[in-house]
Formats: structure tokens, C-alpha cells, sequence
């Protein structure tokens, strides 16, 4: 893992750049134990929005790298990263922490990392609702931690209370949201064509000049989705040196789902075989649209000097959005400032994706069993089986096209979707959590329920039965948090206890010592 980390915090091809650059990795996590050390986890990640939740498998690494000549070094250059690494994928939080710490770190070395370490340790934990005041080497970082009641494509909310805090704080407006214009601006008019191959979890490699270019084009890929989690693999920056090299460069299977971002040339006859490969050059803000890059044929990724562009057969399943070209073409004309561009570009592909998935809320919403249908002594029904042609059916009359203007072949797409691992893992989340409302709502039935005139013609023996499984019962709710009220759970703690008073005193004995 150390090896990893140290040939990932340096660019691994010749870039004749001087000065500071900045970027991202994520790494698996090898061996050892899978279980996250955080007592918080679960609760955090319960509260988190998906696409924020903390890994338990990845760690992400962010980047302060420095070059500049320096005659008294051996090879007369001062080359030195300083490197973050957290489960946690705040971008923009962890980056601009960098800025502040690392040209103070080149200076002044290690007690000043000591410092800050001291001064890191005493921060509050991120709880997702709440606004924090990071303190840090004379300046306070204010963040909002996402939750997962936000409101999808709300802007982070502008009440920062600014408790006469001096020196004034550096707010940062988003805690992870890249400018998503900057990093798309060579594929604007493949917009449509990133966003269906990331949805359909298609491999697909970034060849970059910079390993900035490429995470940045990496995170933005993988982020386009939201509030869908990108449920593949992705790795913003790969060199030549990582353990998973051999697995991803091997001919003898199909690639794996995962988006990949590199730099070093070897790479374009390593990977070529695979389906998806986006060159694109360094990233410079003009005053007019970018040279947009052009889609290929994979034949003609031979050369090492190969130019910019799409090389892919894939033909997309939905129509080109002509509008929001034109519309982002009007705010370069205007001079709109990226944010504002960005912020037009991320509400499309918001409202993209929630045409996508809205159809598919509404079906699985109705797999679930009715109310009446939960009674208390029995356990809960069944969820019903998701069945993919059931849903196509639903489709004629409620489709995505009753929320999106874009024509093209809606069912082919989802027909591809449901073989990709972010139908699986958007299934398993629905499924996870439906399970849960059962149960929630099971224990509330039991609540409601005369448990004295049920016992009347009973004998021990179900009696006992329903005291154990009571007791299961809540256990389960509170290990998994079930969204149960609290005072329901003291409600079946009490009826445990009435029962177990009605029964014979040996019995009783025996079932609290249980």
C-alpha cells in the first residue's frame, strides 16, 4: 500500500512543467481488515448522501506536488509531494487544506506538519447537515457537510453565520463539486455520450497530459451521475508501477468496469485494446468554446502522437441536446463566469438522470407490500420481485419522456443499464432500505396489537416462541437503526416483560437469564 501511495503522489511521465500542480488517487485498500476503524461509520454513512459516504475498501489520496530547480539537489531539481489520505471524498475541502499547508511544509518541514496535525486532531467529526469552522495555521476553513435530505441540485445554502469569526473565514461554497465546465470543456458536445457510458459502468480510460488533467476528467465522470452513486470502480490517476496493472492491462479477459485516468504514453499500447479511450489535451480557459475533440475509430489509436478525441464504436442510445450547447455557448459569448456555466452543466445532468430514474422509483415503490397487509403475528410479507419487463411496460405511460425532451431509445438504454453494476448496486441500496421500512412498520403493527387477548388460548411453547423472537427483533432494529420512534421500542420492551410475567416462575427465570 505504501509503495502505491508513493508512485501515485508523483506525475509518472516527463512533464517539463515547473512549479506547484495538484491532483487525486484512490487506492484499494490490500489485505488486512475490510471493517472500517470509525465508530461513527454507520451513522455517518447513514445520513451522508450515497455519493459521500466513507469507503470501507478505498482510501483517497490528494496531492501537493512542487518541481522547481534547485542547484544544491543531485539531479539540480527540489521534487517533493505532500500527501492527504482519507476515506472521505471531499475534494475540494482536502485540496484547499493542501494549499494552505504545503508551500509552509517545502519551508519549514516537519514541525510544521506537527503543528497542523495538533491543530487537525481537535476538529469536530463531519456530521452531514452541519456547517464546521476548521481552524487551521491562522485560518478557518467553513465547510457545510452534505446530508442526504438536501434537496438534489439545491446550492449549497448561503446562511453562513459568520460569528464575527476574525480573521473572516475562507468558505468554501462546496465541500466535493468540481468546476465541472473547466474539466468538460474539450467534450461539451459529447456530453450526452460521457454521461450514457458512465451510467452503463462501460470502461473507459482518460489519457491525460497531467495527472490534474486526468483525475479532474476522472471525478467529473464519475460525479455526472449524482444523485445516482457510481457503483464501478474509478481510479482518478494510474501509473505503470500499481499492483492492479497486470489485471487491468491483460488481453485474456474483457477490461473491468472502471474508469481509469493516466498519463504515461505506454499506456496508449497497453490499453488499447479497450472499448472507450478519451485523449484530451492540457486544459486552458479561452474566451470562446474550446476546440471540442472529435469521436474515432479505435484503429486509429496506433500512433504515440495521438490527437485528441473519442476513440469508441459506441453509438448512443439517446439524441444530442442541442440546447444546451447553444446555451453554454450564449454564457461564453456573455462571458458568464465557469461557475455559473458549471452550474448549468451539473442541472442538466442532474435532470438527465432523474428522467432516467424516476420511472424506476416508481416501479420498485409498488413491489412494496401494502400496510394492511402487515399484521402482527405474522412475519411481513415479501417484497415482490423486481421484473424488468413488468417495468418496461410501465414506461408507455410513465417514461422519462413525460420529464425529458430528449428522443431516442429510451428502452434499449435501461435494457443495457440493468446488466451494469450501477443497476446492481442502485437495486440493493432500494432493496435495503424497503426491508427496513417493513420491518420498522412490523413493529409498529405489534405495537397496536392486544398481545393479552392473543395469549389467552396459547400455549408456553408460543408463547416462549414469541418473547425470543420479539427479542431478535429488537436487537435487529437497533443494531441497523431501523427508523423505528423510540418510544415504539420501549412500548415492545415492556410488552417482552408483561409477557414473560404471565408465565410460570421457572420459565421466567430461564428467559432472563436468556
Amino acid at each position: 500500500q505504501k509503495t502505491n501511495i508513493c508512485y501515485l503522489s508523483f506525475p509518472d511521465s516527463y512533464s517539463g512543467g515547473l512549479g506547484d500542480t495538484q491532483f487525486s488517487f484512490r487506492l484499494r485498500q490490500s489485505g488486512g481488515q475490510r471493517s472500517a476503524p470509525y465508530e461513527d461509520d454507520g451513522e455517518y454513512n447513514r445520513e451522508a448522501p450515497l455519493t459521500l459516504q466513507r469507503e470501507a475498501a478505498h482510501y483517497f489520496g490528494y496531492v501537493y506536488f512542487r518541481q522547481v530547480k534547485d542547484s544544491s539537489m543531485k539531479r539540480g531539481y527540489f521534487q517533493k509531494s505532500l500527501v492527504l489520505v482519507s476515506r472521505l471524498p471531499y475534494v475540494n475541502l482536502f485540496q484547499s487544506l493542501l494549499q494552505l499547508i504545503a508551500p509552509e511544509y517545502f519551508d519549514k518541514l516537519e514541525p510544521c506538519l506537527e503543528a497542523v496535525c495538533n491543530e487537525i486532531d481537535q476538529w469536530p467529526p463531519p456530521v452531514p447537515g452541519q456547517t464546521l469552522n476548521l481552524p487551521v495555521m491562522g485560518v478557518v476553513i467553513q465547510v457545510r457537510i452534505p446530508s442526504r435530505v438536501d434537496k438534489p441540485g439545491s446550492s449549497p445554502v448561503k446562511q453562513f453565520n459568520q460569528e464575527n469569526l476574525l480573521p473572516a473565514p475562507l468558505v468554501l461554497p462546496s465541500i466535493h463539486e468540481l468546476d465541472l465546465f473547466r474539466c468538460f470543456q474539450p467534450v461539451l458536445i459529447h456530453i450526452q455520450m460521457l454521461w450514457e457510458l458512465v451510467l452503463l459502468g462501460e470502461p473507459i480510460v482518460i489519457m491525460a497530459p497531467s495527472p490534474t488533467v486526468s483525475s479532474e476528467m476522472v471525478l467529473a465522470l464519475t460525479s455526472c451521475l449524482a444523485p445516482l452513486r457510481y457503483c464501478c470502480d474509478y481510479r482518478p490517476y494510474f501509473t505503470i508501477h500499481d499492483s492492479d496493472f497486470k489485471e487491468y492491462t491483460t488481453r485474456t479477459q474483457a477490461p473491468p468496469n472502471i474508469v481509469v485516468g493516466v498519463t504515461n504514453p505506454f499506456f496508449i499500447k497497453t490499453l488499447q485494446h479497450w472499448p472507450h479511450i478519451l485523449r484530451v489535451g492540457e486544459l486552458k480557459m479561452s474566451g470562446d468554446l474550446p476546440k471540442q475533440v472529435k469521436v474515432k475509430k479505435l484503429a486509429k489509436l496506433r500512433t504515440l502522437d495521438t490527437k485528441p478525441g473519442i476513440y469508441t464504436s459506441y453509438k448512443t442510445f439517446l439524441h444530442k441536446d442541442k440546447t444546451l450547447i447553444k446555451r453554454l455557448l450564449k454564457g461564453i459569448q456573455r462571458k458568464r463566469p465557469s461557475e455559473v456555466q458549471s452550474a448549468l452543466l451539473r442541472r442538466h445532468l442532474l435532470e438527465l438522470t432523474q428522467s432516467f430514474i424516476i420511472p424506476l422509483e416508481h416501479y420498485i415503490a409498488s413491489l412494496m407490500p401494502l400496510q394492511r397487509a402487515i399484521t402482527p403475528w405474522k412475519n411481513p410479507p415479501q417484497i415482490r420481485p423486481f421484473r424488468q419487463e413488468d417495468f418496461m411496460k410501465t414506461l408507455e405511460r410513465a417514461g422519462p419522456q413525460l420529464t425529458c425532451v430528449l428522443k431516442g431509445d429510451w428502452l434499449g438504454l435501461y435494457r443495457r443499464f440493468f446488466k451494469s453494476p450501477n443497476f446492481d448496486g442502485w437495486y440493493r441500496q432500494r432493496h435495503k432500505e424497503m426491508t427496513q421500512k417493513l420491518e420498522a412498520l412490523h413493529l409498529e403493527a405489534i405495537c397496536e396489537a392486544n398481545i393479552v387477548a392473543w395469549m389467552k388460548d396459547k400455549s408456553e411453547v408460543e408463547i416462549v416462541d414469541l418473547v425470543l423472537k420479539l427479542r431478535e427483533k429488537l436487537v435487529r432494529a437497533r443494531c441497523q437503526h431501523l427508523p423505528v420512534k423510540e418510544e415504539t421500542l420501549q412500548r415492545v420492551s415492556l410488552y417482552i416483560e408483561t409477557i414473560i410475567g404471565s408465565l410460570p416462575e421457572d420459565l421466567q427465570a430461564v428467559l432472563h437469564h436468556h
